[in-house]
């Protein structure tokens, strides 16, 4: 059987993967998006499906005015006599010097179960793992920020026990590893044979990214580095290669001995910033974000982990002895037909509750009714998913009567609530109801088109995305489609283009706004997403 990378496509970064029985798992982060911590499942480690978020509750997590970018990082699943664990961090506070990162740790004995509310760690940095030793001791390893000018060290881990029984941090707080280049992040520990096996990413996670290994024959160190810690994979010298930004690993062993690596990656838009970006100058952009990529990997004889294919180099087709089972697949249009929001969509920040919407009030509808604006962080009435592939369409029926400027609903493209494109029907005092498309640019507002009057209950709204290039399109009777403003520069929804992207990935969703505080209602009786689109 061969599997094709990425096997997580679109917005899937920082894979943590476990296996139970005959059932593999794979965590990945959401930041801002709620629920919290996307979770897959598969048999054949190609076909995998969506399970529910583990976290679900508000008393688990809330999100509540946090910047783009920041949220839950990193989680890390583990399974350990009958109990999933689930560490993860979230972010409050990150674009700043003094940075707050909050280390939580929630546990289920089923992992499409009930979740538990969230257990305390500690705050020290982000990406915390969580190990089970062969003696049932249990040991939680991160990574620590440092706000002092200049910082002491470029990168630190530290390593605490974890009492499951007090449910709390116990022992002595040990650094078992301190770089003065560079952070080490997304840590795990593994034990095998006499050795502790230290997995890290290393250089960020752009185009310089990569994964090291190190080991110890105690858990508390010192560590020893493979081949003077060169990466064990990454893309760094193979700039043509298809899948870059490799690192940030995870390890799983299959029923049949063979090992496995999970991790992140990203393809790139043949699409690059100005020389004069004030983030990343010149650097190419990643429309589909951080997504999740395999690779088979064995164990040398002197006891260190290597590529199947002998290199550092991430494999783009990987041949595995797994025989397929496939799964069902999903129709490519939501009827809002269920009495629950499809798993694949997410809103901003918090849970949608009776205020934001109904797939109730009118049978076979998803009913949003306005609330804060586009730009908001606190109380948005949005649903959007993944973009997977470079090219896609998505369409929309629509039923809104707005009766005033303030009020709007429709289709959007974003990245965060600086970054945006938003086909939306709105009101005019001149010319009435009337659609228009609002573009913001790292905060930059600006409409492309005036307003266009329409008629008619039903509107039809669309979007085709050809990588860097996105055309809006409208109907009256889904016959005929009109195209909606000039073809714009789908690029600009990603984290090398953002002020303040770093870690996502583009989305596109149905929204409504009523900022003149009347919550009115926009009925959408279906949304459709196509890969590729129809040429």
């Amino acid at each position: 059987m061969k599997i094709e990378n990425p096997i997580l496509k679109g917005f899937h970064p920082d894979p943590s993967i476990v296996r139970v029985g005959e059932d593999y798992f794979i965590v990945t982060s959401t930041f801002e998006w709620w629920p919290g911590v996307r979770l897959h499942r598969s048999k054949d480690l190609k076909n995998w499906e969506i399970l529910p978020y583990p976290l679900n509750r508000k008393s688990q997590l809330d999100l509540t005015g946090v910047g783009d970018s920041q949220g839950i990082w990193a989680p890390c699943l583990t399974y350990d006599n009958g109990i999933f664990y689930l560490v993860y961090t979230v972010v409050t506070s990150f674009y700043c010097n003094m940075q707050d990162t909050k280390n939580f740790l929630v546990m289920a004995e089923s992992v499409e179960g009930t979740w538990s509310e969230p257990i305390a760690l500690n705050n020290f940095g982000f990406d915390p793992s969580l190990f089970h030793d062969t003696d049932g001791r249990k040991y939680i390893i991160s990574m620590v920020t440092d706000h002092r000018v200049p910082q002491k060290y470029g990168g630190r881990l530290l390593l605490q026990e974890y009492d499951p029984k007090q449910q709390k941090m116990v022992g002595e707080l040990k650094d078992i590893y301190q770089g003065e280049h560079g952070y080490l992040e997304g840590p795990h520990i593994y034990r095998r044979g006499e050795f502790y096996y230290l997995f890290a990413a290393e250089r960020g996670t752009g185009e310089e990214h990569g994964q090291v290994i190190l080991r110890s024959q105690s858990i508390w160190g010192p560590y020893e580095s493979y081949e003077n810690n060169n990466s064990i994979l990454t893309s760094r010298n193979n700039p043509e290669h298809n899948i870059q930004k490799a690192g940030h690993a995870d390890l799983v062993q299959a029923a049949d001995g063979d090992w496995y690596m999970v991790h992140l990656c990203g393809r790139p838009l043949n699409v690059k910033n100005p020389d004069n970006h004030k983030k990343l100058p010149a650097k190419r952009r990643y429309t589909l974000g951080r997504e999740t990529a395999l690779q088979k990997v064995y164990w040398t004889e002197d006891g260190w982990l290597r590529l199947s294919n002998g290199t550092s180099l991430p494999e783009v087709v990987v041949e595995l002895d797994n025989k397929e089972q496939p799964i069902e697949r999903k129709s490519t249009i939501d009827d809002f037909d269920k009495t629950e929001l499809d798993l694949e969509f997410q809103s901003l920040r918090n849970p949608l509750t009776e205020e934001n919407y109904s797939l109730t009030e009118r049978p076979g509808y998803l009913r949003l009714y306005g609330r804060d604006g586009l730009s908001s962080r606190f109380n948005q009435s949005l649903i959007a998913r993944r973009w997977t592939e470079f090219e896609f369409e998505a369409e929309t029926k629509i039923e809104f009567i707005p009766k005033n400027f303030k009020q709007m609903a429709g289709l959007v493209c974003l990245y965060d609530v600086e970054n945006f494109y938003y086909l939306h029907v709105t009101f005019d005092e001149d010319l009435g109801r009337c659609i228009s498309i609002i573009k913001s640019e790292n905060r930059k507002i600006e409409y492309p088109i005036k307003f266009i009057p329409v008629r008619g209950n039903e509107i039809y709204l669309k979007v085709i995305v050809d990588h860097h290039k996105l055309q809006f399109l409208y109907s009256i009777d889904r016959q005929r489609y009109k195209k909606v403003g000039p073809e714009m520069d789908a690029s600009i929804l990603s984290d090398e283009a953002c002020d303040q992207g770093w870690f996502k990935g583009a989305m596109v969703g149905i929204c409504c706004q009523d900022m003149a505080g009347s919550a009115i209602e926009a009925d959408f009786d279906w949304f459709k997403y196509q890969v590729p689109f129809h040429k």
